[in-house]
């Protein structure tokens, strides 16, 4: 079944409401390496370098401050 261009337009709309993008450069061949990990462990490309991104945050941080995109929960008395 082909895409039309009104649901092509709709999922370009909905993903300039949720996401940010970005491009990211790496060393040659080094891409293919990241995506063999990722698929090894289950994981699409995107939800690792995502993953990797939010655990570096967070150990830099020393878990003080929420990792982008996370909110800090309150403590339960």
């Amino acid at each position: 079944m082909a895409i039309t261009k009104a649901q092509q337009k709709a999922v370009a709309k909905y993903e300039s409401k949720v996401y940010d993008k970005t491009l990211i450069r790496m060393p040659k061949g080094y891409l293919s390496d990241i995506r063999d990990h990722a698929e090894k462990h289950g994981e699409t490309l995107n939800g690792f370098i995502n993953r990797a991104i939010t655990e570096t945050v967070k150990r830099d941080n020393k878990q003080d401050t929420p990792a982008p995109g996370e909110t800090k929960q309150e403590e339960s008395e």
